[in-house]
């Protein structure tokens, strides 16, 4: 009838209207967001424009230059000040040289100055006195935002600083900048709608990595000497190979982690049985080292008794005894561009060479590794809960590939698993690969015991690889990490392509990345020869990812047992050494 169509139209309109003006109430939260960041840049470029006029004969490129041990060094013996050398950073940011040319910045921390003074009344300095270091954008720092990218999170001010930045500035460090992440995290790469895309530093056409991609960019881009990032799936490893740098993930409990926006995804990981480690990056692994050695004091240890009380051991990290190293190039699941495989032959060469034992490696069922305990601890509920996140936000254009699968009816997902389940055991190596997999083939837990037995598989996982491990009496092993870095837009295309980093977050192994070379163009020619599995749309899609990398870094990873961060980047350092000497 007319009244009833009128009736239908009219409520048509309604939630038309309404859809639109909570679009322009999000836009709004956005631009708002926005001007505080540059306010808060223009603010910084102002205070460090009267520090030049007060001081007008800073060596600005040799300070920039130094390693960060040579820095600490000078710092604690007075021949550069704590004051100097933030306003030197800060210059390097605030001028533009970085952040205009890559948008790796969050937000400045004003409140630099006031920690510049208080180390000063420090009876002792700290390991990383007087050093500028950035964190990522879900570290809380007192009365800052902690965004995840999100809308919902735009009102979320941290009332005090979190665990991990207490401890840092109680060692004398000065948080002067939070940097830009992708939308809701889970993603390697690093743009949200509203602080926007960060470009790598190295190639403004290619990622930085993700998720902590803006502590990458920034880094790489000179604008800072050491960042913390987070990782869940190889958000600072991935970052550390996209940008040329050293990261490190440790055992997760090993430091403090706190979760202060709810509506991350992340937030009940504790049931989920892989847990975020918050780790150091920074350009060389003497770096690591010292973040980790300042980090692991007893401040830490008594403001969060449930940090196991373990110092930094120096003995083992210094120790130059021969190491058995177990290696591979490819986990056979999703295999990775020539370079990446390049990188680990030569680096087991010249560990050889350095008097090293080498070991065959082959780490076991990757493929059940990433569909039946990575991807079904995040989606145990179907993507339900990740789903939530987004409720109030616009989807990022990167994440929609990730996102939208999601959203197929349940119905639909039940009848693409029934017909596919099958196809997997014939066809496994290409099914895995399938983007429609990850909601399709992999069921979700639909009870509390099929939750529990799903940690029980996790952890018969774990046992299966460490009696491998022991077995063959490894010290560590070397292995290929994701890169060169992808294309922009590429990263969210290809999720299940992280297996190399994603299998160490299962295993809650410390895992570290070192650059190690850089691609050639013989690399180059070599990709255009790559098949990847079964030279199916998605190897072809890696192809295109990586393409035109000619001289951006190549990295390889480095892992240990449980608790041994010093063994971890021990062997770091000397990947890094070897490297340095070819």
């Amino acid at each position: 009838t007319p009244a009833a169509l009128a009736l239908l139209s009219g409520s048509v309109a309604a939630v038309v209207v309404w859809k639109w003006l909570g679009k322009k109430r999000i836009q709004k939260k956005m631009e708002e967001a926005r001007r505080t960041r540059d306010e808060g840049m223009k603010k910084m470029a102002k205070a460090v424009q009267q520090f030049r006029e007060q001081v007008p004969s800073v060596q600005t490129d040799a300070i920039l230059s130094l390693p960060l041990l040579e820095l600490t060094g000078r710092l604690r013996e007075g021949s550069l000040s704590p004051k100097t050398v933030l306003y030197t950073y800060l210059e390097k940011v605030s001028a533009l040289e970085v952040n205009q040319q890559t948008n790796c910045l969050r937000h400045f921390i004003p409140e630099c100055e006031e920690q510049l003074q208080e180390i000063q009344q420090h009876k002792e300095k700290g390991l990383l006195y007087g050093v500028p270091i950035s964190i990522k954008d879900h570290i809380g720092h007192k009365g800052h935002l902690v965004t995840c990218g999100l809308v919902q999170c735009l009102g979320t001010v941290m009332e005090e600083d979190s665990v991990l930045v207490k401890v840092l500035k109680r060692q004398g460090a000065i948080p002067f900048a939070m940097t830009n992440v992708p939308q809701s995290l889970f993603s390697y790469d690093c743009s949200n709608l509203i602080f926007g895309q960060t470009l790598n530093p190295l190639n403004h056409q290619k990622s930085p990595g993700g998720s902590s991609g803006g502590e990458g960019a920034l880094i790489a881009g000179g604008g800072s000497i050491l960042g913390i990032g987070s990782d869940i799936g190889g958000s600072i490893r991935l970052p550390s190979s996209f940008c040329g740098l050293c990261g490190l993930k440790p055992t997760a409990e090993r430091l403090r982690w706190e979760l202060v926006c709810p509506a991350n995804p992340a937030h009940g990981q504790a049931w989920l049985k892989i847990s975020c480690a918050l780790g150091p990056m920074a350009r060389d692994v003497e770096s690591l080292a010292l973040c980790m050695k300042a980090l692991l004091c007893q401040e830490m240890f008594q403001l969060d008794p449930s940090v196991p009380p373990i110092p930094f051991n120096e003995e083992v990290y210094s120790s130059s005894t021969p190491l058995r190293v177990g290696y591979y190039d490819t986990d056979g699941y999703f295999p990775l561009p020539p370079c990446m495989r390049r990188a680990v032959k030569e680096t087991r060469s010249a560990l050889q060479a350095a008097g090293h034992q080498l070991v065959p490696f082959s780490p076991p069922g990757i493929p059940y590794v990433m569909t039946e305990l990575f991807m079904k601890s995040f989606f145990a509920d179907g993507g339900r809960a990740w789903l939530d996140v987004f409720t109030g936000n616009i989807v990022d254009p990167g994440l929609k590939p990730q996102v939208n699968p999601f959203k197929i009816p349940r119905l639909v997902k039940k009848l693409l698993a029934l017909l596919l389940k099958p196809l997997v055991r014939l066809f496994t190596q290409f099914l895995l690969l399938l983007k429609l997999k990850d909601v399709a083939v992999i069921s979700t837990c639909r009870s509390v015991k099929e939750m529990w037995n799903h940690h029980h598989q996790i952890q018969v996982y774990r046992s299966q690889f460490i009696s491998q491990w022991k077995e063959l009496q490894l010290d560590v092993v070397l292995c290929p990490v994701l890169g060169p870095a992808f294309t922009l837009g590429y990263p969210g295309k290809l999720l299940t392509a992280i297996s190399s980093t994603m299998l160490y977050n299962v295993l809650n192994f410390p895992a570290g990345v070192v650059p190690v070379s850089t691609v050639t163009e013989a690399d180059e020619e070599e990709l255009k020869l790559y098949q990847g599995c079964c030279d199916d749309p998605w190897d072809r899609t890696l192809k295109q990812a990586v393409s035109g990398a000619v001289g951006m870094p190549v990295a390889v990873q480095c892992v240990a047992l449980p608790w041994q961060e010093e063994l971890c980047l021990r062997f770091m350092k000397e990947v890094e050494t070897l490297s340095r000497d070819k």
